[in-house]
């Protein structure tokens, strides 16, 4: 399925920031910070506000997750409203040395009991440490 497809499926109208954006984070294969995303051929001439914006709208319909990392950075990423892709329902590990963020999409996040009567919105693990190529990068300095 197509961008286009994806944001009018959603209901949202395809306007040509929110394509960049989505199309950007779709053609990731990690999560993204905005700056990350600012940096994107796809992105690059859109301002920092309608990026904001975008990555709102795109969350609020189901398109795209967030993951607040230990650095206090969002970074977000792309999945399918239906459940394929990347569902969010996963630990992250994020490299304190480098700010990479990948998703640990094969385990599961633990389930929680809540007070009865309580609705969860999210729920979030973010595993921090040292990636291996920054690990062998720090070898290669000694």
């Amino acid at each position: 399925m197509d961008v286009a497809e994806r944001l009018s499926r959603a209901g949202l109208r395809s306007t040509r920031p929110r394509h960049a954006v989505l199309g950007a984070l779709l053609a990731a294969e990690h999560p993204l910070a905005p700056a990350e995303l600012a940096g994107h051929p796809l992105v690059t001439d859109i301002d920092r506000v309608t990026v904001y914006r975008c990555l709102s709208a795109l969350q609020t319909v189901g398109l795209v997750h967030v993951v607040c990392g230990v650095d206090g950075v969002s970074r977000y990423r792309a999945h399918e409203r239906d459940g394929g892709g990347c569902p969010g329902d996963h630990p992250h590990f994020l490299c304190t040395t480098c700010g990479g963020m990948w998703c640990l999409a094969q385990q599961r996040l633990p389930r929680v009991e809540v007070p009865e009567g309580a609705q969860v919105d999210g729920k979030q693990l973010v595993v921090h440490g040292v990636c291996r190529a920054c690990v062998a990068a720090s070898e290669l300095c000694r």
